[in-house]
């Protein structure tokens, strides 16, 4: 995983680089803080492939949820400067053409954006390991930054909340169409991420009905999931 690397040299201009030192000032939320006054950033990417560990970061969208609603206003979405276009068939699929891509915001500065929209905020996605490796190791590129930061899975948490549902939803289409989400351009970065954060307030809601005060709590149920999956139980 990319976020074991030690930091990696870049030659930053400065502006750049003082925003990078500004965000790493950044002071870090308390984890106990409540649910009912946490921001979560939610991100969804595109790529040239599905190989994040070879494929190229091509596009990031992303929605903060505050508490109990999701902001329209506080949502971000950009696409990185690509020096060689991706290939067709992956341009079908998300729809960001050759003119698109050549035009994109350069990475540095897109990166940077990024960094300061979310903050210091946790981070959550659905099978939320390949965007976590796909933005650490263009951080890691274009920043020289071994980004290591909370991310939380929504892929783990549903089943661990909703377990009646476990057996039936494993895609993330499962359950948008399990609680009526609609999601008006799938593999859009910013609209995925739209419907992945009333996703995400639906798992908020209910785990706060079962007693979840703050992002800790939430941590254990995610790893207490694990083991237990591992083990073959779904439990709650």
């Amino acid at each position: 995983m990319f976020k074991g690397l030690l930091a990696r040299r870049v030659s930053l201009e400065p502006g750049l680089a003082a925003r990078l030192q500004n965000w790493r000032a950044l002071p870090e939320p308390d984890p106990e803080r409540p649910l009912a006054h946490t921001r979560w950033v939610i991100v969804d990417v595109e790529s040239s492939g599905l190989d994040p560990g070879r494929d190229r970061l091509i596009a990031i969208g992303a929605v903060a949820v505050h508490g109990e609603s999701v902001r329209l206003e506080d949502g971000f979405e950009v696409i990185l400067r690509q020096e060689t276009a991706s290939d067709t068939a992956n341009i079908l699929v998300h729809g960001i053409g050759m003119e698109a891509q050549a035009g994109g915001v350069a990475p540095a500065q897109a990166l940077l954006n990024f960094l300061h929209f979310v903050g210091k905020d946790p981070l959550v996605a659905f099978h939320a390991p390949f965007d976590e490796e796909m933005l650490s190791r263009a951080l890691h590129l274009h920043l020289g930054l071994r980004f290591v930061r909370p991310w939380f899975d929504l892929a783990r948490l549903l089943p661990a909340v909703f377990p009646e549902m476990a057996a039936r939803h494993k895609s993330l289409d499962d359950w948008l169409g399990q609680f009526a989400i609609p999601n008006f351009a799938r593999h859009n970065a910013v609209a995925d991420s739209f419907a992945t954060a009333q996703l995400c307030l639906v798992l908020l809601q209910r785990a706060k009905a079962r007693g979840v005060e703050n992002r800790a709590q939430l941590r254990k149920i995610e790893r207490d999931h694990r083991r237990l999956s591992r083990a073959g139980h779904w439990a709650f």
